[in-house]
């Protein structure tokens, strides 16, 4: 490990602390002006973490950060500082210094920072020098092992691909790689979402129109098939597609020949069709809605996409790169996780998959107001995981009340018991798990109150917002149900 850097005009404090950080076997360099620090970057040294004081002789602690923050983006710098600098230091590092730490301070508590600003020293280089080798996709899921594996052993094919997935599971960028890594990569990679267009403009964007075929085509136009020769053309939501349009590209993908709509003469088509949806298209030629012969056309060999909830061990090393990428593009310092915050991430469900993890690390880096983000400075919507839906509960017998000011109990009639799957108790433990391994503090009064919401709002919403029957069916008396809505918050 390199060592750790302490910049201090003071040497009593330089003393102080390269004792106390030996006692701890830690490597420590000392430094009695900023002026020594960057002589020795520019020498090609470089620290594990940087601990400064803020106002020295031939430049100031938050001068040094910016400096060294240029050069060493990744590197956690703490500030020290006295009382009276407190305000001016806070507002000054807030772009870019790990933490703070007040003169005069406590020794074991100083060394306990050096050490969480280390480990924040050590994960980042791990995770930096993994984005570095990342592909463009990543996961360690089994799942997406599957998937890999897939793309590689199609990486000499022409076949059709159907990839199936929820939305925001990442199919284009699946779409992306077959092509990539297919005899095609040279050629154009063409993507189109039939849901996205409107019927009547669909077949043009498809196949292309000659001049004058219809009110406004005052030119010939290419279609996406012409667009994609010689290379891949990717279908996105194939089951949205207007059943007439399913026949024009099942002809066209039996006989590799399209006309352009008022056109007479045949084109060629020599293009690998890809295609993604999020639907059961089993069940949509079942209800009618798409054609047996293009499924069967399209399905010789079908990828599944994993959702984000089934492959949870992906999710710190996605919102790392998510969280670098947003950074860049904002020309920002790169946020980074606690511990506790990536508890919190790694437990939510997702439904907006992969697609919506990346805009909550966009979210962060814009909104979070210190580097590292603590489970606080999360989206109000990760902060109370929405429950799934579960199916309605049984109906209770009427509500008896008695009046007065005291709580009454509910009478409830006998029901029949409805048989426990056992599904959300698997959820419950999943999710118990994932934040007891993470240290995250109050697990039983977080988890509680998701169980309450989740039991009122879904009694709340079977009864049309009536109070009094929601309390009578959950069993509970109404004062009850009143004071856990306001305690919850379930009244905004």
């Amino acid at each position: 490990m390199k060592p750790i850097w302490i910049v201090d005009d003071d040497q009593s404090i330089r003393f102080v602390l390269e004792k106390a950080l030996a006692r701890e076997d830690l490597p420590v360099r000392s430094f009695s002006s900023p002026r020594e620090v960057l002589a020795a970057l520019d020498g090609g040294d470089t620290p594990q973490v940087l601990v400064s004081d803020i106002r020295m002789p031939g430049g100031s602690g938050i001068e040094l950060l910016a400096t060294v923050k240029e050069r060493l983006p990744g590197l956690p710098v703490i500030i020290m500082t006295a009382y009276s600098d407190l305000d001016s230091a806070v507002s000054a590092f807030q772009g870019g210094a790990f933490e703070y730490l007040p003169k005069p301070f406590d020794l074991p508590k100083a060394v306990e920072l050096i050490r969480r600003a280390i480990d924040e020293s050590l994960r980042e280089a791990v995770g930096d020098e993994r984005i570095a080798q990342m592909p463009e996709m990543l996961g360690q899921a089994p799942a997406m092992q599957d998937v890999f594996r897939a793309i590689g052993r199609l990486s000499q094919s022409h076949v059709m691909v159907l990839i199936t997935g929820e939305s925001g599971s990442g199919k284009e960028l699946v779409a992306r790689a077959l092509h990539k890594h297919s005899p095609r990569g040279s050629g154009p990679f063409v993507a189109i979402n039939t849901a996205a267009i409107p019927k009547d403009l669909l077949e043009s964007e498809l196949f292309g129109h000659e001049r004058g075929a219809f009110t406004g085509a005052q030119t010939t136009r290419r279609g996406r098939f012409e667009q994609a020769e010689g290379g891949t053309l990717f279908l996105d939501e194939i089951g949205d597609m207007p059943f007439d349009l399913q026949t024009r590209l099942l002809r066209v993908l039996s006989d590799g020949q399209f006309y352009r709509v008022g056109g007479h003469n045949p084109l060629k088509s020599n293009v690998r069709v890809i295609a993604a949806t999020h639907q059961n298209l089993e069940e949509r030629v079942r209800q009618g809605a798409f054609r047996e012969d293009l499924f069967h056309r399209l399905n010789v060999i079908r990828l599944r996409l994993p959702p984000l909830r089934e492959r949870r061990e992906d999710i710190p090393a996605l919102a790392r790169s998510f969280l670098q990428k947003s950074a860049k593009e904002l020309g920002v310092e790169t946020k980074r996780l606690s511990e506790a915050a990536l508890a919190r991430l790694t437990a939510f469900d997702y439904p907006g998959n992969v697609r919506q993890l990346e805009n909550v690390c966009h979210w962060l880096t814009v909104m979070a107001p210190a580097q590292v983000v603590e489970p606080k400075d999360l989206p109000p919507e990760l902060l109370v995981a929405p429950a799934p839906p579960r199916p309605p509960l049984p109906a209770l017998a009427a509500e008896a009340w008695t009046d007065g000011g005291a709580e009454a109990a509910p009478a409830v009639a006998a029901v029949q018991p409805v048989p426990a799957t056992g599904v959300w108790l698997e959820d419950l433990e999943r999710e118990a798990r994932t934040l007891l391994d993470a240290g995250v503090p109050d697990v039983w009064d977080a988890l509680t109150r998701k169980f309450e919401a989740q039991l009122i709002h879904t009694a709340l919403d079977i009864t049309r917002g009536r109070r009094i029957e929601a309390a009578h069916k959950l069993g509970i008396g109404r004062n009850t149900i009143t004071r856990k809505i306001q305690e919850l918050g379930l009244d905004d």
